[in-house]
């Protein structure tokens, strides 16, 4: 006897899960199961194309907002539900979507509705920090809070249509020289057309650089949704700023005389059938001059001096000498002379000035002039004095040249030199023509080159229908074909298994009929005699009851024998 411990087999499976595949290859071959595969066949293709067309005709869904509250998405779905737009919630994130074409419509719904009303942001976030955050988290917190409530403030200009803020502020630090300044960077998103000026600029830089302790205004940077800078650096030179201006006024002056040239020609013409440009030469030195003036002959102010007379024939000589008799002689009698009349003007004849000398004046004055010995005077004029100041501003003209071209009527004659020459005119008055100042106003009209071009409608494969229409075009198209290569082809097997079906069941009925005895209601010639070898050499299961079916349409009397002898065999057990 040995003591070798023999292996237990090992557990059978069960027979029935011994070959799957062998399995599913009989439950196939089963005539209940391959009667119904076409029509199992068929639904499945329709339920492949229903989904095919669901996620075909279902426009693209583009997110709306994410991260809402259930209030917010109940207020804003039921706002969206009277609009007549679908909305949608995403079941994994939770985003509200909408179609595609409908988003742009749905945020100015909500936004004129103010929804959603419990966005959080700014100083809101402070408002659900919880407890026992450490310093760093708390301050990222109130940076975040900082940034939301600047760029609130930013898109209050009516120009920014969106606005993000970013601050950089550093830790501070004991030591002075480890301390850096703070800085910030604002991208703006502006409305379609929309530009900013340089005071908007300006007080965008103030707002930020006042909003945070130590940062300077020019630490703040602005950046416009095109990648502009908007803020002058710090080592732009003044004289670069000045060029800049004056540029922009030249510009300015230019686009002026186009926008009035535009409206003047688009009722005469048409919009689009011209062109016009503008170049402005403009003064933009800045001039101050001073200028003084003084009359030649001024008015006498003030006089001052003395005469010294002469002595003539000792009449007028003075006393001298030794003090005594002869030095208190009287002076010698003095000599009277009549005066001589003045004449009589004529008559007619024009009467001296008030202020003009007589003749005995002239006479005095000779006399006068003949005591004088010496004389000196001291006198002061008032001079007439006129001072100008002149200050030019920049921005005057200095010569302006306008071209404008007109295209061609399609159909018909070409413009008259009459009718160039009035819209010259006209293009002349609008402008402010001067001819001193050499301007220039050129007006031809020729046909325009790729006029299409030109033309403002939007091409056709740029239209917002077609995406649509390819959707629910391709979900069509995919339809027919499941319905024409898949369901039709089944439908035509399922009918011919129908249609062979029924002579089997008539022949079933005649084989009945023979067995009761009445041979007559079999039609002979129908096919061929089969054998018993033909039954054994039959390939499957459908084939072998076929021929069963004909063995007894052919044999009835050997197939009633058959049948006497399988119920006498079920007798006997």
């Amino acid at each position: 006897m040995s003591n070798a411990l023999t292996p237990s087999p090992a557990p059978m499976l069960p027979e029935r899960f011994a070959n799957p595949l062998r399995q599913i290859t009989d439950l196939l071959a089963q005539p209940a199961v391959r009667r119904s595969l076409p029509m199992a066949l068929m639904v499945g293709l329709i339920a492949a194309a229903a989904l095919a067309w669901m996620t075909l005709s279902t426009p693209t869904q583009k997110v709306l907002f994410s991260g809402l509250s259930d209030a917010d998405k109940g207020s804003v779905t039921q706002a969206l539900d009277q609009a007549k737009i679908t909305a949608r919630i995403d079941n994994g994130s939770g985003a509200l979507t909408v179609d595609e074409d409908d988003y742009s419509r749905a945020r100015i719904l909500l936004a004129g509705q103010g929804l959603p009303k419990g966005a959080p942001g700014g100083y809101q976030i402070l408002d659900n920090l919880p407890m026992g955050v450490s310093r760093a988290v708390e301050g990222e917190r109130l940076r975040q809070a900082r940034e939301t409530e600047l760029a609130r403030s930013i898109q209050e200009i009516d120009a920014v249509a969106e606005a993000r803020v970013h601050l950089a502020t550093p830790e501070a630090s004991v030591f002075v020289r480890d301390n850096a300044a703070p800085s910030a960077s604002v991208i703006v998103k502006l409305q379609a057309g929309r530009s900013l000026g340089d005071s908007q600029v300006s007080s965008i830089v103030n707002l930020v650089a006042s909003s945070v302790p130590g940062m300077k205004p020019e630490s703040v940077t602005i950046v416009d949704q095109m990648g502009g800078l908007l803020t002058k650096s710090a080592d732009q030179s003044a004289l670069g700023i000045a060029s800049d201006e004056r540029i922009a006024f030249q510009r300015r002056i230019e686009e002026k005389n186009r926008t009035q040239v535009v409206q003047l020609l688009t009722p005469l013409i048409g919009a689009g059938n011209f062109t016009v440009e503008v170049q402005a030469d403009v003064d933009l030195d800045e001039t101050q001059a001073t200028r003084e003036s003084y009359d030649k002959q001024g008015a006498l102010r003030a006089e001052q001096g003395n005469w010294v007379g002469n002595q003539k024939d000792g009449a007028a000589a003075q006393p001298g000498g030794i003090p005594g008799a002869l030095s208190n002689t009287p002076p010698p009698a003095s000599t009277l002379t009549a005066p001589q009349p003045q004449p009589t003007p004529a008559p007619g004849a024009t009467p001296a000035a008030p202020g003009a000398p007589s003749a005995a004046g002239a006479v005095v004055g000779a006399v006068a002039d003949a005591m004088k010995q010496s004389d000196q005077y001291s006198r002061a004029y008032d001079l007439g004095k006129e001072v100008s100041v002149t200050r030019a501003a920049p921005g005057a003209i200095k010569r302006l040249s306008v071209a404008v071209l007109l295209r061609d009527p399609e159909t018909g004659k070409p413009r008259s030199q009459l009718e160039i020459q009035q819209i010259t005119q006209l293009v002349q008055t609008a402008v402010g023509y001067n001819a001193s100042r050499s301007d220039q106003v050129t007006v031809i009209s020729r046909k325009f080159a790729g006029a299409a071009a030109l033309d403002d409608k939007q091409p056709w494969y740029e239209a917002g229908w077609l995406p649509v229409v390819a959707r629910n075009v391709t979900a069509i198209v995919i339809a027919l074909l499941v319905l024409f290569l898949g369901v039709r082809p089944l439908a035509k097997a399922v009918l011919k298994k129908r249609d062979d079906t029924a002579p089997r069941l008539a022949l079933g009925r005649d084989f009945g009929g023979a067995m009761g005895g009445g041979g007559d209601h079999m039609a002979g010639g129908h096919s061929a005699p089969v054998s018993i070898d033909a039954l054994e050499g039959a390939r499957n299961y459908d084939d072998r009851i076929g021929m069963v079916r004909g063995f007894t349409r052919d044999n009835p009397a050997r197939a009633a024998l058959a049948v006497r002898d399988m119920i006498k065999a079920d007798a006997k057990q």
